[in-house]
């Protein structure tokens, strides 16, 4: 059994259909980071193990490649974010902590620990990376 749509009809549906995809096709598959760990970085939840630090220096050199990064592709390279911070105007941080901290006491507490923090615009893609500088090395 067919449906008649009117063309005007069919003009007022293909529009949002045309955005959605338009929108859906926003951002890059992330590529895998030359020199950084990934599955490291994943085996330390909140930092506990204090590896994420060592980790941290292959994944900045390479920044750029996680500009326009999805959301979904953040999460698969880096794991769950230990944070997430939801803003206005559909905008938000995910933040992974880079050493041990309050944070990996039961229930995982906001911890003053270093984070890298990862900001997405709204529609979904990475806008901004930063890392909190880290403690100089005892002598």
């Amino acid at each position: 059994m067919f449906f008649r749509i009117s063309p005007h009809r069919a003009s007022r549906l293909a529009a949002p259909l045309l955005a959605g995809l338009l929108l859906a096709g926003c951002g890059h598959a992330l590529p895998n980071v030359p020199g950084f760990a990934a599955a490291a970085w994943r085996a330390d939840p909140y930092a506990c193990l204090g590896r994420r630090a060592a980790l941290l220096p292959p994944l900045l050199a390479a920044r750029a490649r996680l500009y326009d990064a999805r959301a979904d592709d953040v999460t698969a390279l880096l794991g769950h974010p230990d944070e997430e911070e939801l803003l206005a105007q559909t905008e938000k941080v995910y933040s992974y902590y880079l050493l041990p901290g309050a944070q990996c006491g039961p229930r995982h507490p906001r911890s003053a620990a270093p984070r890298l923090r990862l900001r997405f615009g709204p529609l979904g893609t990475v806008t901004e990376v930063q890392a909190e500088p880290l403690p100089a090395p005892a002598p």
